[in-house]
């Protein structure tokens, strides 16, 4: 309603709940649509965990021999928060040596009376090192998307950096699970490729014009320092998606034929490297400049970029 009534307003979505979404669909097959076969792996030690944290904290004397071991505390987090999973599985790696320590402990035996058969349970897998290496495993891949979620998650302005992170955020996903499962690059991972499907399904779902407008006008991507940072990397201006996605913001924010000529020249020129744009100060310092900092000094000159930035 409120983009129909002012036509200069773009709807953005919180990154950080589509972030929170995508974890979700990720750590829960059942969020997803169709065979997740392969991710039920991480709900499964996922719930282990669960089950872990509450048997030791719902028992006074568990809880306390707990504690003799590790000032920590396991965190109580509700699913609601951002990430819940990836925090609850971070902090057990934290506290593993404490469980251990208390679950061949003398006394655990004198306070699993009450259930023996959920203690035994516990004690399986505490001492189960390939129960570890799963937990280490899916927090490894989880994790890009953990801290991009605390990236977002801030004050700062950050709407320029939304689409470069996004991107290398799958990126780093992708890592553990290759060096994990054994693979070569341009090997195919159904685990991955299911993953990285859910994030880019995700982005797709709250990716907007405004994304991309900002990422054009982040003169760091336009220096060789940054594109040259990694393989096929390109600038914005070369980036098909981004172009049309840019241009309709132009669209909208100047819906005069004549501004929107200009502002198309200002941002050629700004892309391009030229006229006001080529001095050697202004290419060098796009590379160490954040944006505001950048435009503040070199940016003077357009009449009407200058102001989107």
């Amino acid at each position: 309603m409120i983009e129909a009534k002012y036509k200069n307003i773009f709807w953005t979505p919180c990154i950080e709940h589509t972030l929170n979404l995508a974890l979700k669909n990720i750590c829960d097959p059942n969020n997803n649509e169709g065979d997740n076969f392969h991710l039920w792996f991480i709900e499964e030690v996922t719930e282990e965990a669960s089950f872990i944290k509450n048997f030791v904290m719902t028992h006074i004397m568990r809880w306390s021999m707990f504690h003799e071991f590790n000032k920590l505390k396991f965190l109580q987090i509700a699913d609601t928060r951002f990430a819940s999973v990836v925090i609850m599985l971070k902090r057990l790696l934290l506290i593993k040596v404490a469980l251990v320590q208390m679950v061949v402990h003398p006394n655990w035996a004198a306070y699993r009376e009450d259930d023996t058969a959920k203690a035994q349970r516990v004690k399986e897998h505490v001492l189960n090192d390939i129960w570890w290496d799963i937990i280490e495993y899916v927090v490894s891949f989880t994790e890009p998307i953990y801290a991009m979620i605390r990236l977002a998650d801030t004050d700062k302005p950050c709407l320029h950096l939304i689409y470069e992170m996004w991107d290398s955020m799958i990126e780093k996903v992708k890592m553990p699970i290759y060096r994990f499962e054994g693979k070569e690059e341009g090997e195919e991972c159904i685990l991955y490729d299911i993953i990285k499907e859910i994030l880019v399904s995700r982005w797709t779902k709250s990716n907007t014009p405004l994304h991309c407008l900002a990422h054009s006008l982040n003169p760091r991507y336009y220096s060789p320092a940054w594109i040259n940072e990694v393989p096929g990397r390109i600038s914005p201006n070369a980036d098909h998606e981004v172009t049309e996605m840019r241009n309709k913001c132009f669209q909208k924010f100047y819906p005069d034929q004549e501004d929107f000529k200009t502002i198309k020249k200002e941002f050629a020129d700004f892309a391009l490297f030229m006229n006001a744009f080529e001095n050697p100060d202004s290419i060098e310092d796009r590379a160490d400049f954040e944006p505001q900092q950048w435009w503040g000094t070199h940016g003077v000159s357009t009449r009407l970029l200058i102001f989107l930035h």
